[in-house]
């Protein structure tokens, strides 16, 4: 197993130097994909201890990895769904808590400097082998959050209807995200900053380009801002059909590179083509592909992903979205052991 080296990660995302080695990235790991390769229910876990993160950490580094991918979310309080047997998205109605500005008011929000965590991040820093980093952020995004406590319905007409409620919850979120953000980004151990935030599904964004430049983009911008202030990249993982905002968010926001791609919306390989000058992507290999192909189908596929993405030497290889409980341990071990011959 290779030893980490941060700095290969570090070149791929400033596009001014070739690394020495293809690095790989992942946004997340489900808990079962982890609990699969390290033989230890991650459920489990004590993950207020240091023991936990101990592990995390080793997951990543027994892949490869020069980097170790950790994000805690904020603490704000959801609607508890009645039927507690019942899966519900982030963004199902069933969660929502803010419908009007007197219940916005009433809401519990956190003071912004200490919505988040930190001690996550430490202890996992404290776990770091030599020449490895963390890449951190704020789990969910701004317009996740918004879905959450509104609805994705509750958002989608309160933008029409109820417009200064909305600039008021993301006036809020965005002092936390940021402020967040600030603090993670201040960390040693941490090597380049992220944000996950997934804005549209497979024709579209949720909301309306306008809509995203007037209450998302600008949160970008501000934290891409903070992390280029301290010299550090900021990676933004965005699932969904982005094709009429990726100029906002590369040349507007300031991304420094792009995570979440999906054969049947867009394709790494042309992301890599049309934006790759600017932009850096990052994984992008289906994961519906990498879960039911051969080995000598995964091997080609990543061969000729690579022979696109990895032409300038600007990409990292990885899956396009995440490391998921139904997708197959080996096959994705089978795809990381073709990157290292690249």
């Amino acid at each position: 197993m290779r030893t980490p080296d941060f700095e290969q990660f570090l070149r791929v995302l400033r596009r001014d130097t070739a690394p020495g080695h293809l690095p790989f990235y992942e946004h997340i790991a489900s808990p079962g994909f982890i609990s699969t390769r390290m033989g230890v229910d991650a459920r489990a876990l004590d993950w207020s201890g240091r023991d936990a993160w101990k592990l995390y950490v080793d997951f990543w580094m027994g892949m490869g990895f020069d980097e170790v991918p950790i994000e805690i979310p904020p603490a704000l309080p959801l609607q508890e769904h009645e039927n507690r047997t019942t899966q519900v998205s982030s963004g199902s109605e069933a969660h929502v808590v803010i419908r009007t500005a007197d219940e916005f008011e009433r809401y519990p929000w956190p003071e912004p400097g200490a919505a988040v965590s930190l001690y996550p991040f430490e202890y996992a820093a404290a776990c770091l082998p030599e020449g490895a980093k963390l890449v951190a952020g704020v789990c969910a995004g701004p317009y996740e959050w918004a879905t959450s406590l509104l609805g994705v319905e509750g958002l989608s007409t309160a933008v029409y209807e109820q417009p200064e409620l909305v600039r008021a919850v993301f006036d809020k979120l965005g002092e936390i995200h940021t402020r967040a953000l600030r603090q993670i980004a201040s960390l040693e151990a941490v090597g380049a900053c992220r944000q996950g935030d997934d804005l549209g599904f497979k024709t579209s964004t949720f909301l309306s380009p306008e809509h995203l430049r007037t209450y998302v983009f600008p949160i970008y911008t501000r934290m891409a801002q903070i992390a280029h202030a301290v010299n550090k990249p900021f990676i933004l993982h965005s699932c969904g059909n982005l094709a009429t905002v990726y100029d906002d968010l590369i040349d507007g926001c300031g991304i420094d590179a792009k995570h979440s791609f999906e054969d049947v919306i867009m394709p790494v390989t042309e992301f890599k083509r049309a934006y790759g000058s600017r932009v850096t992507p990052l994984g992008g290999l289906d994961v519906d592909f990498i879960c039911r192909a051969s080995e000598p189908e995964l091997r080609r596929y990543v061969r000729r992903v690579a022979e696109i993405c990895y032409a300038d030497g600007f990409w990292a290889l990885g899956t396009g979205n995440s490391l998921t409980d139904y997708m197959p341990v080996e096959n994705y071990l089978i795809v990381l052991d073709e990157g290292m011959k690249l």
